[in-house]
């Protein structure tokens, strides 16, 4: 992404040093980073993976923050947008393991390791039988407690293995229609300053079509009042000219799942973006109508 935002502005993406010259990257390490022996929703949440970086957004210190867009809350601190959106890799979920082919294979009281709640509760409403685990870190740490045998399967984005290099690594992959992912799973947002909003560099960057269905399922997060305490799936897409989208919810304890469907046509309207949150925020709020407390741990 660094090289594609030096090319924005006019870099050549090929010249390393040209790249570094015009868009040198700041790494920041946030909480969310540094605390990896406990579950987000015990220690604040997604925004411990934006807190420190959106500080520096607004104390002028980055230009612009790229974040996965997963870990991004609903609502951002005044005076920040996501200005971009773009191309979304794939948003699947992916099984490991070391010998089964899918979680419907694993023997009966199978080890699953995940630090998702959404996967928690996904995989127990489909086998209540697991033993899901508490499973942090980053992806080599997560692949060698499974190579250790601390977890007989565990469950990863497929994007995240895919720009890693290690997208032939998973057993199989998770139907998003049948479960949904995280909503903007696979998708990178493009975080600025309101005023930096519409700058030639930031919407050379952007995905009409990710972006759509990125704003379908955040509208359905938004509704949802989508927390690390909620498991929320969606998964939206383009088809025939419309929009579709699922969204679910569930119990923690995958004891009980509330889904909802639905479509937007797009080619007769003058503001796809606001249909497609429009979209989003109508199934969550049904799906939270018919819920109430039941999906909040």
């Amino acid at each position: 992404m660094q090289r594609r935002i030096a090319a924005a502005l006019g870099a050549d993406p090929e010249n390393p040093t040209e790249v570094e010259r015009v868009a040198p990257l700041i790494v920041i390490t946030t909480t969310g980073d540094r605390v990896q022996d406990r579950r987000l929703l015990e220690i604040g949440g997604k925004g411990l993976f934006t807190k420190e970086i959106e500080e520096a957004l607004l104390e002028g210190r980055i230009d612009c923050a790229i974040h996965s867009m997963k870990d991004m809350p609903a609502l951002l601190p005044d005076g920040l947008c996501i200005a971009a959106i773009p191309e979304r890799e794939d948003p699947r979920d992916a099984f490991l393991s070391r010998e089964v082919l899918t979680l419907e294979d694993l023997p009966q009281g199978a080890r699953l390791g995940t630090a998702s709640l959404r996967r928690q509760a996904q995989s127990l409403f489909r086998r209540p039988d697991l033993d899901v685990q508490m499973l942090r870190g980053n992806v080599d740490t997560r692949l060698a407690k499974l190579a250790a045998g601390e977890a007989d399967a565990i469950l990863l984005a497929y994007a995240g293995l895919r720009r890693l290099g290690m997208g032939d690594l998973p057993k199989s992959l998770m139907d998003p229609k049948e479960i949904p992912p995280a909503p903007g799973q696979g998708a990178l947002a493009i975080e600025t300053r309101e005023a930096d909003r519409d700058l030639p560099w930031v919407a050379g960057l952007r995905c009409e079509t990710t972006t759509l269905c990125v704003t379908a399922e955040r509208g359905a997060l938004a509704a949802l009042e989508g927390s690390c305490k909620t498991p929320i799936g969606a998964h939206a897409w383009l088809e025939g000219g419309g929009l579709k989208l699922i969204v679910e919810a569930l119990a923690p304890d995958g004891s009980v799942r509330f889904r909802h469907s639905g479509d937007s046509e797009l080619s007769q309207l003058s503001d796809p973006l606001a249909s497609a949150r429009d979209l989003g925020v109508s199934l969550g709020q049904a799906i939270k109508d018919e819920a109430g407390d039941a999906i909040v741990l």
